[in-house]
């Protein structure tokens, strides 16, 4: 049973690849050769008497081809994926949008094609070589990132766990750049317990196993990150990014060439709004981004640990100490904000049901998620097979 459901999945993969290849040929016609490979457009609408404009037009078209700088936002959940996205969302020239969960899962099934010798034996035999590959799944990665969301200049994908598989993400991309959000992981562990987002492997009544496994994954995004090299992937400490917003927007702008727009500093203005910031009604973070940068999330996790786990941290997530992070204090001394953003701090206190009235009003919710298991209590939501481990299949 366990083989028929893998030699399914690998069929309906393969169906999806194929779908990318028979799109591919259906715009043929409006492809250009563009360093080798192909070069499809994202049309933004009719384009005046001129043409074709710089870019950042409505009458706009925008090429889109494996060697372009496409902008890939990586991390463990709960880290600030979802702020790092909004606030380069609100730039004019990016567009990262919502989460594709897709471009994770293919990574992953190709990593499981690698990692098996009888699968990469019939792959070849059967003529689909490593440039065939890379060639389909680039092409699939490039459509899903090009076509779900409103044109640009500059793509952005924020699917974190596509930095578990960084090295090979950017043996599609060349020119691709990763920011690699790093977070306290008993912050990121607290929120992941706290509005039960449901991680496979992560057990949600348990704060220890989920340290370890947050360790787990932090260390192998943190070992892509430097093999990626620092011209290509820049860690963004979350805590710092909402003390000093503008200080790290300028250097992560810089890092990815991208001029300067006060924009970026005031994403929640943007949010919803025609080639603005889309959120999704079902990601756990879209509630918090409709708020303006502030440091309500910050040290929510303080003394919500077991004592047991408090006092073991160093050994059970060794990971802390290595970002940075002191195992030991409760709570830590991240620094002292800007003057703007403890204004934005207190704005968002003195008036929580405005903020609730705001956040069902732009997602058009009742006040509730939908929820993560069903009546059997089978897990709806995961975010990854295996993840935070290097478990294969068999095939």
């Amino acid at each position: 049973m366990r083989n028929r459901k893998i030699v399914l999945g690998v069929a309906g993969a393969a169906i999806l690849l194929l779908m990318v290849f028979f799109k591919g040929t259906e715009l043929g016609a409006r492809c250009l050769a563009n360093g080798g490979g192909s070069v499809g457009e994202m049309v933004r609408g009719e384009t005046g008497s001129g043409g074709e404009d710089d870019g950042h037009g409505l009458g706009g078209s925008y090429k889109y081809h494996r060697n372009m700088p496409l902008i890939f936002i990586g991390g463990v959940p709960r880290s600030g994926t979802t702020l790092m996205r909004a606030m380069l969302d609100a730039h004019p020239d990016v567009r990262c949008g919502q989460e594709t969960r897709v471009i994770p899962r293919i990574l992953q099934l190709r990593s499981h094609w690698m990692k098996s010798e009888k699968e990469s034996v019939r792959l070849v035999e059967a003529g689909i070589t490593k440039e065939v590959l890379n060639s389909a799944i680039a092409q699939f990665c490039l459509e899903i990132i090009a076509k779900h969301g409103d044109p640009a200049p500059r793509l952005c994908n924020k699917d974190p766990l596509t930095l578990k598989m960084g090295s090979y993400v950017i043996e599609l991309f060349p020119e691709a750049k990763f920011l690699f959000m790093v977070r306290d992981g008993r912050a990121t562990v607290h929120s992941i317990i706290s509005r039960k987002v449901t991680i496979t492997g992560f057990d949600l009544s348990n704060y220890r196993q989920c340290m370890t496994k947050w360790n787990q994954a932090i260390q192998t995004m943190h070992d892509q990150c430097k093999e990626i090299g620092k011209d290509r992937c820049m860690m963004v400490y979350y805590e710092q990014l909402v003390l000093h917003p503008e200080e790290w927007m300028r250097k992560i702008l810089q890092f990815l060439d991208i001029p300067w727009n006060d924009s970026v500093l005031h994403h929640e203005e943007f949010i919803n709004k025609e080639n603005g910031v889309a959120l999704s009604k079902v990601e756990r973070s879209s509630d918090q981004v409709i708020k303006p940068v502030n440091l309500e999330a910050m040290s929510k996790w303080v003394g919500h640990i077991p004592e047991d786990v408090v006092r073991d941290m160093a050994d059970v997530a060794p990971m802390l100490s290595v970002l940075g992070y002191d195992p030991y204090a409760n709570p830590p001394d991240y620094g002292k904000p800007d003057t703007y953003v403890q204004e934005n701090t207190y704005k968002v206190r003195a008036n929580p049901q405005m903020w609730e009235h705001k956040v069902n009003q732009l997602l058009n919710r009742d006040g509730n998620l939908p929820p993560n298991r069903d009546g059997n209590g089978n897990n709806n939501n995961e975010d990854e097979d295996d993840y935070g481990n290097n478990k294969e299949r068999k095939t």
